[in-house]
């Protein structure tokens, strides 16, 4: 196959009455061995300057044979006979869409002119990349490159429709395993972060790892292959891991091992504890309670509790002081109500609220920190994010993947409600914040109930870009997500995709050309929507260079669990390697396991210099143990009258 110089003349417009040459579509012919495919892009050179520029969406190939029969009996039905001593004339008639007219008024047919391969000026000027590459200054994001014909050029989006305010969001479809979904968005991240112009002020992500180990090694470096680091010059994209990136996990139910599969012990001192208290969850509580206990009974005192006594000094009816900090605390008040009416008399009604709404509230209440444990603790010292101090170009890890599905509704929609209200208030740390979400089908489905996570990604989607709050999701299938999670996408990105979900509506706009190649996609190839090109293009981007999960996995393998006091030893001692095990073992000796957890929460929220010293402090002075001397007395003499003694 021919390998045309680029620029050169490949082919020549055609237009028949069947097959006409319009504004937005054209056909025409090459010689047989041109290097020309589906997604190439072409110029077409008219007169007076004038410039189509267009990417390849078909082609096929047709003699002169008016039916297939007529060969068939021309080869006597053998088809071993001898070729014929003359070759039949052969066509090879390409399809192609707009992408750009030059001049863009008045928009005319495509002339019948000369077709060449599109340089790399030209790949920027059919894709409107010019617009912001070239501004002042730049707003290129590159996604890859766009290879065809020997030419590699760079792709880049625009950061104004990528992060807002134009347009906002992305969403990326395809196959499990193929389409490599997790690791365009890792690319995609190292590329903002490296090209966002200061200008546009700081970002950061923050990723929820909903499967294993997909996001647990960001901070890793990868070996990278020559191709892989000669992709990575072409974009101007350095081939490194994240520089900043800070993990965070709940407890498993003992409240000393990590929910985490980075538990290797030169990697879990990094992962910070994600404990949450009472004060944390009662504002979210319609994630956690059944939607038919959520009556407007019930949410009316579970306001009255918000609003009125939780973190207060709050005093009842019978001389009782409360400051409900913890579960325990909330308890210890609703006892006190329980016992007070009872001795009052009255078993109805308290300060407005019936004593049926109050005990439903307390059973369902009450029940969180035991179906939530290890996220959610009696003690009223939590670990969160930090909400108020998020560092530019920083990445915030937030692994869920060992949680049940309620867990990961509660942290998913705390997470991003906080992020919304600080963005709000312009005191997060950050003017832009990428949520990243993978397995978009499982959270926002485009069928079944509303929940509360379904109503938060909405909002994103739909009013984030304008606080600076974006949305990058993942699925396999784009179709089975809701229609206004996905259609407020302003950047669109397909891997290797599944037939049956390219024969749904959503994809009839592409040709049967591009579906198939859709269907056949190799991994690192991508097709990219953006609002800038009026046509999808087709990428190639590098791996990323960070340790993808199954390498991390073998390079860290996780470590098993523990029991209580050797996962606390190892968890001080992945903060600093110089202390006795020993020591820190005597410490922890013969002490209550909720002051351990106490102190050892508070030692990795605090990551001191002197870890001993500080742990010893927060665990407090040892209370010793007394033996009560018993009191024998003696067994009373029986009685000659009792029969029974």
């Amino acid at each position: 196959m021919s390998q045309a110089p680029h620029g050169a003349v490949i082919g020549r417009v055609v237009a028949t009455e069947q097959l006409p040459a319009g504004p937005h579509q054209f056909h025409f012919w090459t010689a047989l061995d041109t290097a020309l495919g589906i997604g190439a892009i072409v110029r077409v050179d008219g007169a007076a300057g004038r410039q189509v520029f267009a990417v390849v969406v078909d082609g096929r190939t047709y003699s002169d044979l008016a039916s297939p029969l007529h060969d068939v009996v021309a080869a006597e039905g053998d088809p071993a006979a001898p070729q014929a001593p003359t070759r039949r004339a052969e066509v090879r008639l390409w399809t192609a869409a707009v992408l750009r007219h030059w001049p863009e008024e008045p928009v005319q047919p495509v002339p019948l002119a000369d077709v060449r391969l599109a340089t790399e000026t030209d790949v920027e000027t059919a894709l409107r990349m010019d617009a912001y590459v070239r501004a002042e200054p730049p707003t290129g994001i590159p996604i890859g490159v766009y290879r065809a014909g020997g030419l590699t050029a760079p792709v880049w989006l625009d950061a104004d429709f990528l992060l807002g305010p134009e347009s906002a969001h992305l969403n990326i479809s395809g196959v499990s395993g193929l389409a490599t979904k997790t690791s365009a968005v890792e690319f995609v991240l190292s590329s903002i972060f490296q090209h966002l112009p200061t200008s546009k002020g700081s970002v950061a992500a923050v990723c929820f790892n909903v499967k294993g180990t997909d996001l647990c090694f960001l901070d890793q470096p990868a070996v990278l292959s020559d191709e892989d680091v000669a992709l990575y010059q072409a974009v101007g994209v350095e081939p490194k891991p994240f520089e900043r990136v800070r993990y965070f996990a709940p407890f498993k139910p003992d409240g000393v091992n990590l929910n985490t599969l980075r538990s290797h012990a030169e990697l879990v001192g990094s992962v910070q504890p994600l404990v949450w208290g009472l004060r944390e969850v009662l504002g979210f509580h319609e994630v956690l309670l059944n939607r038919d206990d959520l009556d407007a009974k019930a949410d009316g005192f579970l306001d009255f509790l918000a609003d009125r006594v939780v973190d207060k000094e709050f005093r009842d009816e019978w001389g009782g002081s409360h400051r409900v900090r913890s579960f325990a605390d909330l308890e210890r008040l609703f006892r006190s109500i329980f016992d007070g009416l009872e001795q009052a008399g009255r078993s109805d009604v308290w300060r407005t609220h019936h004593i049926a709404t109050i005990r439903k509230v307390r059973n369902r209440l009450l029940n969180i920190s035991g179906r939530c444990k290890g996220l959610v603790t009696d003690d009223p010292a939590v670990s969160d994010l930090p909400f108020g101090t998020f560092e530019d170009r920083a990445v915030y890890v937030v692994d869920v993947s060992g949680m049940d599905q309620l867990g990961q509704d509660l942290v998913f929609t705390r997470v991003v409600s906080l992020l919304r209200e600080r963005l709000e208030r312009r005191d997060l740390g950050v003017d832009h914040v990428i949520v990243f979400v993978d397995e978009l089908n499982k959270y926002a489905p485009a069928d079944g109930p509303e929940t509360y996570v379904k109503k938060m990604l909405l909002d994103i989607s739909e009013r984030g870009r304008y606080l600076g709050l974006v949305l990058f999701a993942a699925q396999q299938f784009r179709s089975q997500v809701h229609r206004r999670v996905v259609g407020n996408a302003g950047t669109l990105i397909f891997g290797r995709m599944d037939m049956d979900e390219l024969a749904t509506p959503g994809y009839q706009v592409l040709s049967p050309a591009t579906k198939i190649k859709l269907a056949t996609l190799p991994k690192g190839e991508l097709m990219v929507r953006h609002p800038h090109f009026t046509q999808p293009v087709f990428v190639r981007f590098p791996r990323p260079a960070m340790l993808s999960g199954p390498d991390g996995v073998a390079a860290f393998p996780p470590a098993a669990e523990v029991p209580f006091a050797e996962a606390v030893v190892r968890q001080l001692l992945a903060l600093d390697r110089r202390v006795a095990p020993a020591r820190l073992r005597d410490l922890i000796a013969d002490r209550r396991e909720e002051d351990v957890r106490r102190a050892l929460l508070a030692t990795k929220r605090a990551r001191p210099d002197d870890v001993v010293a500080f742990f010893g402090a927060a665990l407090g002075p040892a209370v010793g143990r007394h033996e009560i001397a018993r009191t024998v007395r003696a067994a009373p003499l029986r009685s000659v009258e009792d029969p029974y003694g």
